[in-house]
């Protein structure tokens, strides 16, 4: 294995590894890179590749068959490896939880559908629409004045 540091204070920080596998060193190295605050791109994985996905792009995380996807308004899913209580407080402020199974961006939210029924859904400007719970549309009306 070889390790190489170049430190320039005018360059852009950027970690780059070439591995044979993932393995759970390279979990854990990859955990403590992003590991803070993350403000602009979040790792994305979809069949053999991964993508570095835009934070502000992505429309919601929603949790299908216990497998985390970031929903972006073209319609493609990938998957993230954090579970939605991870992502919750290292993502921007305009990330809302909006039910046990989805953290919704409220920047791409366009309208709030109120059903028949009561229930009320999130539409995106991609026209997905994503359910929003009873307890957490009470915190979201108290917060945002619906």
């Amino acid at each position: 294995m070889i390790f190489q540091l170049h430190i320039d204070p005018d360059c852009k920080e950027e970690i780059i590894a070439n591995v044979h596998k993932r393995t759970s060193l390279i979990d854990e190295i990859e955990r403590l890179v992003v590991q803070d605050r993350i403000t602009d791109k979040i790792a994305g994985y979809a069949e053999d590749e991964i993508v570095m996905l835009p934070v502000g792009e992505i429309e919601c995380f929603v949790v299908e068959n216990e497998k985390t996807f970031a929903c972006f308004g073209s319609g493609k899913r990938y998957a993230v490896r954090k579970k939605l209580y991870e992502l919750e407080p290292v993502l921007p402020d305009s990330f809302e939880r909006i039910s046990r199974s989805a953290i919704a961006n409220w920047k791409k939210v366009v309208k709030l559908r109120v059903q028949f029924s009561g229930a009320v859904d999130a539409v995106f400007r991609s026209g997905y629409t994503e359910c929003i719970s009873r307890r957490c549309f009470a915190e979201l009306k108290r917060r945002y004045d619906l």
